[in-house]
C-alpha cells in the first residue's frame, strides 16, 4: 500500500512539475489598456483583434536615428524564426511619433525589414499624449517627445503579451535579443 501511495505521489509530482514548465516564471502581469488605432494599411486595428492570440510588442518610430532600426531588424528575425518553427504569434509595433508616422510611412519603414506583414502590425493614428500614457499604463515604459527635438525618447524592450492582453515578460530588443528564449516563452503560453 505504501509503495502504491509513493508511486502515485511520485507520478503526481512529475506531472505537476511538467505542467509548471508551461508557465512564465515571475510574470509582469501588466494589463494592456483597450485600444483602437490605425495600422500600416490605414485600417482600424484594436486590442480586440488580438484576443486569443499571443503577441510581441515594441515601440519604434520611422525617423529614429539610433535604436529603432536594430530593434525592427531583431523583430523581423524573431518573426522569421517563429515562422520557421511553426509558432503562431502576432507582432505589434506602436509608433511613438504618431504625428509624423502616417500609415504610408510605417508601411514603407516596415517593408525595409520584412517581406510579410500578415502578422505584423505597425500602429499609429493617435496623439502623442495618448501613446505616452498608453506606454506608461500598459507596458510601464517611457515614451516622451521633447519639444526641441525630432527624436523620441522611448523604451527598447520587446514585450510578450498573452491571449488575454496581459504583458508577461520583457526582453532586450536592441542587442543580444534572446530569440530562442522568446520563442520558448511563446510556446509556453500557447
Amino acid at each position: 500500500m505504501r509503495k502504491k501511495m509513493f508511486i502515485s505521489c511520485f507520478l503526481l509530482l512529475i506531472f505537476l512539475t511538467a505542467c509548471s514548465g508551461n508557465k512564465i516564471k515571475d510574470p509582469l502581469n501588466y494589463k494592456v489598456e483597450n485600444f483602437e488605432f490605425t495600422d500600416q494599411n490605414g485600417q482600424p486595428f484594436a486590442l480586440a483583434d488580438l484576443k486569443g492570440k499571443v503577441w510581441v510588442a515594441d515601440f519604434v518610430f520611422t525617423s529614429c536615428e539610433t535604436v529603432c532600426p536594430p530593434m525592427t531588424a531583431h523583430m523581423a528575425q524573431l518573426q522569421e524564426k517563429a515562422e520557421k518553427e511553426g509558432v503562431e504569434v502576432e507582432f505589434v509595433s506602436f509608433s511613438v511619433d504618431p504625428e509624423v508616422d502616417t500609415p504610408e510611412k510605417l508601411k514603407q519603414f516596415a517593408n525595409q525589414f520584412s517581406d510579410s506583414l500578415d502578422n505584423w502590425h505597425f500602429l499609429t493614428g493617435y496623439s502623442q499624449e495618448t501613446i505616452e500614457n498608453f506606454a506608461k499604463n500598459s507596458f510601464k515604459t517611457i515614451v516622451q517627445k521633447p519639444e526641441s527635438d525630432d527624436q523620441v525618447i522611448h523604451g527598447t524592450s520587446f514585450y510578450l503579451v498573452d491571449q488575454n492582453g496581459v504583458v508577461l515578460k520583457s526582453y532586450n530588443g536592441v542587442e543580444n535579443t534572446p530569440y530562442d528564449e522568446i520563442i520558448n516563452d511563446i510556446k509556453a503560453v500557447q
